[in-house]
């Protein structure tokens, strides 16, 4: 307890708040050591592979989570298994786009167009819903849009086109729509359901899905790559759960500017491990999608 500029008086935050944050921090890098994790593995293993391997790995962490929480098996009882399996399918389909998105780009550019789910959101209620977003809004979805051209710009722009940026940033465009739908069917699924079981169920349904194309040309598992696989499945497990826990302690809005330093582990990680970073104007694009994305959180905020 303190005093405010004003003279009143102020509850200082609980240490469950910082917690929180200090978790939400945490899921954030380890959902960047995944995407290296993925990026490495994509050198050899097709993406329905390391869907699998993602997947079926990260029930090891999150059912052991569910125990000690007492949810096991008795917290994967559900009355909507219709809802799990369309919140599970478009998480399938994004992650599908988002692995595809990691195989051709930089860290940093896979992780800046995973901000654009938002900004897909906002035409969307307009068409559908018949919503009208504010001016700031609007002003933050065009930039954001126009950060993905200036991305796109120099393998469009150079003596040959630069096909494996464009399948990238199509792939991660996807990834993004398919992640705002996911975000809805989540949405719906928290008022009844926990977090760890929503998360048991998409971690199976994708499971599932990715060794449905082991006939499609699976590689051998061995060494480095198999290293790799095992490490994208055990930190996005425990991202999951960092994040369900972060959640838990501190409000959603305090939590989501932490988001952003997403950006800084992956370039980062393309600087030290890969020696590389995204041309200048394709930075430029990023930054303006990531800014466009905290406007737009920023708006919404405020709205509310």
């Amino acid at each position: 307890m303190g005093l405010s500029q004003s003279g009143g008086v102020y509850l200082a935050p609980p240490p469950q708040f910082f917690a929180g944050i200090g978790l939400r921090l945490l899921a954030t890098g380890l959902f960047a050591c995944m995407s290296l994790c993925v990026r490495l593995a994509s050198v050899e293993a097709p993406v329905g592979q390391i869907m699998f391997w993602r997947s079926a790995v990260a029930l090891v962490p999150i059912v052991a989570y569910l125990a000690v929480q007492g949810q096991f098996p008795g917290g994967l009882r559900t009355r909507y298994p219709f809802g799990h399996v369309k919140r599970s399918l478009f998480g399938c389909v994004a992650m599908a786009f988002s692995f595809l998105s990691l195989k051709y780009l930089p860290l940093a550019l896979a992780a800046a167009l995973g901000f654009l789910a938002p900004l897909l959101v906002i035409p969307t209620a307009v068409v559908f819903l018949r919503e009208r977003p504010g001016l700031l809004v609007v002003l933050a979805a065009l930039v954001g849009f126009a950060g993905v051209g200036l991305m796109l710009l120099p393998a469009l722009a150079g003596p040959s086109l630069d096909m494996g940026v464009v399948i990238g940033v199509g792939a991660g465009i996807a990834m993004a729509a398919t992640t705002a739908a996911a975000k809805i069917e989540i949405k719906r699924l928290t008022a009844t359901e926990p977090p760890g079981t929503i998360a048991f169920y998409f971690a199976l349904v994708c499971a599932v899905g990715g060794v449905m194309t082991a006939p499609f040309g699976w590689v051998a598992t061995e060494g480095g790559t198999l290293a790799w696989l095992i490490g994208a499945g055990f930190t996005g497990g425990l991202a999951h759960i960092a994040m369900t826990e972060a959640v838990a302690r501190a409000p959603v809005s305090t939590l989501a500017p932490f988001e952003y330093t997403a950006m800084l582990w992956a370039m980062g990680f393309d600087l030290l491990v890969f020696g590389l970073l995204p041309v200048p104007l394709s930075l430029l694009g990023a930054a303006l999608v990531v800014g466009a994305a905290a406007l737009v959180a920023f708006g919404e905020r405020q709205r509310r």
